[in-house]
């Protein structure tokens, strides 16, 4: 039986997605007025994946989705499909705030929940003083 029941580690694992998302939104911003530059997304679909093929299914039906082993936990992405600017730049600096603030309040709501998870865990270490 773990201590932790694998909370921690998720947290953390959780943490470490949202700090690479904000990597990729704010090199995104640094770059605006950079010519020819490509907008980039993190993509957890790898993760996702990843997690879905440890589920025991049973394939009943040939319509069944398949499941499917992946190497990396995320990909990032540029996307190349559209252009805001002469330069030639698709990044979007409203697109790209919203994210991030989003990805802020995500990232700040990660770190209560740890703290209040080591918190709990001090107090029954003190027998509650």
């Amino acid at each position: 039986m773990s201590l932790f029941s694998g909370t921690i580690q998720n947290l953390e694992n959780a943490l470490s997605r949202a700090d690479i998302k904000q990597k990729v939104i704010t090199n995104n911003i640094a770059n605006i007025d950079t010519p020819n530059y490509k907008a980039k997304k993190v993509s957890f679909q790898n993760l996702l994946d990843q997690e879905s093929s440890r589920l025991e299914a049973i394939k009943t039906d040939y319509r069944h989705v398949d499941f499917s082993d992946t190497d990396s936990n995320y990909s990032i992405v540029a996307s190349g499909d559209t252009s805001y600017q002469q330069n030639g730049n698709n990044v979007d600096v409203d697109k790209e705030m919203t994210e991030l603030a989003q990805n802020q309040i995500n990232y700040q709501a990660l770190v209560e929940r740890m703290n209040g998870k080591f918190n709990s865990l001090k107090t029954v270490l003190t027998g509650g003083k």
